[in-house]
């Protein structure tokens, strides 16, 4: 079950299934998935959980977002729930503890949502005289109060001068984008949030149209033809997570599985999107990413 769409998930997916097959699980030979998914409409969730249960599925897997785990954790207390969000498990009230779970519930953090400040700043590294940033972000996530605190905090710091765009579905999505053209931002910081997942390629398409400077989460989105991402390696997550779910169905308890998270961030610049935006990419920037498309 996840917050995302399948269009932008089926390297995660693809991740997730070599996980299980490491541990001894292949779709359609020997386990059955049935796959739900919100498109990045998170009220959703409780009633594609509440379906899952319904259906007594031996285990849910609940990604893409910090409310995929809540829904599933509100929905059942005794199937086993592996959980994937980009915040803090334990805020959400979905384990005891990192070491020890607890419960019914395991698996993994990407910890992207404190990422805030840190794409912020590597923003000014890429442009010394920026002007107003734009930044998006989504009220309906958890984790969108704590984003744009962490942003102010940061910009206050610096001077740095910030515009905060709300946008929950579609229709605001469109009225946001169209908000940050009249305002000519500088760039555009597009916080981290499965919604903004789901409309990534609408979201880059804007960014190069108004030859905007734009940072994102991950490293799809710079593959895609976004300028810039600083986040976690999600695919490697997913695998994990997809072996965890195997060695609960051989017997495993999610409570003696310690929650996952990342070991490394991956900073990755798009050399031809930077071009076409007439950049010159500071040769620092350059020689700390893990990653430069050209």
């Amino acid at each position: 079950m996840s917050g995302r769409a399948p269009a932008d998930s089926s390297h995660m997916v693809a991740a997730f299934q070599q996980g299980l097959a490491d541990a001894g699980f292949v779709e359609g030979k020997n386990i059955a998935i049935e796959y739900r998914w919100a498109l990045g409409q998170y009220d959703r969730l409780p009633a594609l959980a509440a379906d899952l249960v319904e259906r007594h599925v031996a285990l849910i897997a609940a990604v893409g977002g910090d409310l995929s785990g809540v829904a599933a954790r509100r929905a059942t207390s005794t199937i086993p729930l592996v959980f994937g969000m980009g915040g803090d498990p334990i805020k959400a009230g979905l384990v005891d503890s990192l070491s020890r779970p607890g419960g019914n519930v395991t698996g993994f953090t990407l910890l992207t949502n404190e990422l805030e400040p840190k794409r912020l700043g590597l923003l000014r590294d890429l442009l010394p005289n920026l002007g107003v940033v734009a930044v998006l972000v989504n009220p309906s996530f958890p984790a969108a109060v704590g984003q744009v605190a962490a942003l102010e905090k940061a910009a206050q710091m610096t001077s740095q001068q910030l515009s905060i765009v709300k946008a929950t579905n579609d229709t605001e999505l469109a009225a946001g984008l169209a908000s940050i053209e009249q305002m000519r931002a500088s760039a555009l910081l597009v916080a981290a949030d499965p919604f903004f997942d789901t409309r990534r390629e609408l979201i880059i398409k804007f960014a190069a149209q108004n030859k905007l400077p734009a940072i994102y989460q991950f490293r799809e989105f710079a593959v895609a033809g976004g300028l810039i991402s600083y986040g976690p390696n999600v695919t490697d997550s997913y695998r994990q997570a997809g072996n965890y779910v195997g060695q609960i169905l051989k017997g495993a308890k999610p409570a003696d599985l310690p929650v996952l998270q990342p070991t490394k961030f991956e900073l990755v610049i798009n050399l031809k999107t930077a071009k076409t935006l007439g950049l010159a990419i500071p040769a620092g920037l350059i020689s700390i990413a893990d990653e430069v498309i050209e």
